[in-house]
């Protein structure tokens, strides 16, 4: 746990265009005194004094503006690193913060991914139009010289240092009280926003019991919603009823019919999935095996399901993954995110961090699970993955972006289980993401939506999904990120994202 929370603070400064200390945080942690997996909900809710009227009239077109004050939730990263480390934690937590304090204080050099994202980041949050109450303390630390720093430059951020030895000394009380959280106050009273000191002292992570499903023999874990783990779920469920293994690996068939659960999966995820303080959540129903038998029956091989629509309930997914795991048995699984790229624009006087953006995923329709309120926390994209057999630990696992992250989880597993591939080539195996569904902001989805496969996807799958019909979008690179560690007897091993500045490390 030591190592996932100083890991996660130093991705902090290292990979500010995924994380920080202005986003949330969730993670399943394997408990090897308890003998079981643990959840925890580490996400904010929504300023309590900014109302649904106040949305709705500052929407654009319908929905949650993406950027500026509107889309800042409360921060829930650096409690949820406290609750984790007062039930997990050996290290003083001062200690964990030295080694991203001193990054962020001499520097580092910057890696092309990251100064690639800072520059767009630039461009988005200085157009005209943006809607971002104030930029240049965006720009004070991110673009001093007018731009973002370049591939190889070193670049610093003292102000972040300085709001890390703020927590570091003060636990999580630095960051939710005393100096951070009046300028954190002061600065949303100047510029016209609602995040508040009131805010911040009043949030507290939640411990949650994560929920699982058997896919040929091994039990996959998930976080309940306000996230959208349980697609995942519901995807392998769906999956289960066909012999994806006799279809072949990558085979058109394959393929299909691994796209068409997702489908159904997420009109559901579209319709039910909110923030269970505020609307009453069919799981049980969502995940079970009779459900997914109804659902996979809409399956053809043949043809391309349409319309498809979210099942009727009984009447009673820019981000950081990381894991770890140690010699005692214990496996963290943990996922961190400001949402959409840096986030929201907005940055706090003097402490070096963005907030993030996440009350974008709100609804603004009547009538949605979803829909927008005062202190709700809104549909979650990020979610951590875990998998066990036969009670024990096998996998922690996570594919980082968005409405990916279901889609992703679901074809490793789906590698691992059905093609029998290892850690490494199951996540460098050529990945495909759908787009297009009914999303839980109210948008509805757009036809069948339109398909994206990376460019080592067999030529004749591609011919034979465009025979189907499948619309194709160019390959965007939006796959995700992968990260994994599986517990072998008496030993470790690992495997990392080759589509992004991802590593595994021993210690």
């Amino acid at each position: 746990m030591d190592a996932a929370i100083a890991a996660n603070a130093a991705l902090g400064f290292l990979e500010p265009i995924s994380c920080g200390v202005g986003g949330d945080c969730f993670a399943m942690v394997w408990d090897p005194k308890a003998g079981k997996l643990a959840g925890l909900n580490g996400s904010g809710r929504s300023p309590r004094s900014l109302s649904l009227e106040t949305q709705r009239a500052r929407a654009k077109k319908g929905f949650i503006a993406p950027f500026g004050a509107v889309s800042v939730s409360t921060p829930g990263a650096v409690d949820a690193w406290w609750t984790l480390h007062q039930r997990y934690g050996r290290l003083k937590w001062a200690d964990l913060f030295a080694p991203a304090i001193d990054l962020a204080q001499h520097g580092a050099p910057v890696p092309q991914t990251i100064a690639h994202y800072l520059a767009v980041s630039l461009r988005a949050f200085t157009r005209p139009g943006a809607g971002i109450e104030e930029v240049e303390n965006f720009k004070k630390v991110w673009a001093p010289e007018g731009r973002a720093p370049a591939e190889g430059e070193m670049f610093a951020n003292p102000a972040l240092a300085h709001t890390y030895r703020l927590i570091a000394q003060g636990g999580r009380e630095g960051f939710y009280g005393g100096e951070a959280a009046d300028v954190i106050d002061a600065y949303f009273k100047r510029i016209g926003g609602w995040l508040s000191r009131s805010d911040l002292a009043a949030h507290h992570s939640q411990w949650v019991e994560p929920r699982s499903t058997n896919y040929r023999g091994v039990d996959v874990w998930a976080l309940p919603p306000n996230s959208q783990g349980l697609s995942t779920l519901q995807i392998l469920n769906i999956l289960e009823r066909f012999d994806l293994k006799a279809m072949g690996f990558q085979s058109t068939a394959s393929l299909h019919t691994q796209i068409e659960a997702k489908r159904l999966a997420f009109e559901d995820r579209a319709r039910y999935f909110a923030d269970p303080d505020f609307a009453k959540l069919p799981i049980d129903w969502l995940i079970s095996k009779s459900y997914a038998a109804e659902r996979a029956g809409l399956i053809r091989p043949d043809r391309i399901l349409t319309p498809v629509n979210a099942g009727e309930a009984p009447s009673h997914g820019d981000t950081t993954y990381l894991c770890a795991a140690d010699s005692d048995g214990m496996m963290v699984s943990i996922i961190q995110s400001n949402y959409r790229g840096m986030g929201s624009g907005l940055s706090p006087d003097g402490l070096g961090f963005m907030f993030q953006d996440r009350g974008e995923l709100f609804s603004l329709r009547d009538g949605d699970a979803n829909l927008y309120a005062p202190g709700k926390r809104p549909f979650q994209t990020i979610i951590p993955g875990f998998a066990t057999r036969g009670g024990e630990p096998w996998l922690a696992f996570g594919v980082m972006g968005g409405d990916m992250q279901p889609q992703g989880q679901a074809q490793i597993i789906v590698n691992l289980v059905d093609y029998g591939l290892g850690l490494q080539a199951a996540g460098d195996s050529p990945r495909w993401h759908h787009e297009g569904s009914s999303e839980p902001t109210g948008e509805a989805g757009v036809g069948i939506g339109t398909l994206r496969l990376e460019s080592g996807a067999p030529e004749a799958t591609r011919q034979g999904l465009a025979a189907l019909g499948w619309k194709f979008e160019p390959s965007d690179g939006g796959y995700g990120g992968y990260q994994a560690i599986e517990r072998w007897p008496g030993r470790l091993a690992a495997a990392s994202e080759m589509r992004k500045d991802g590593m595994a490390l021993a210690y």
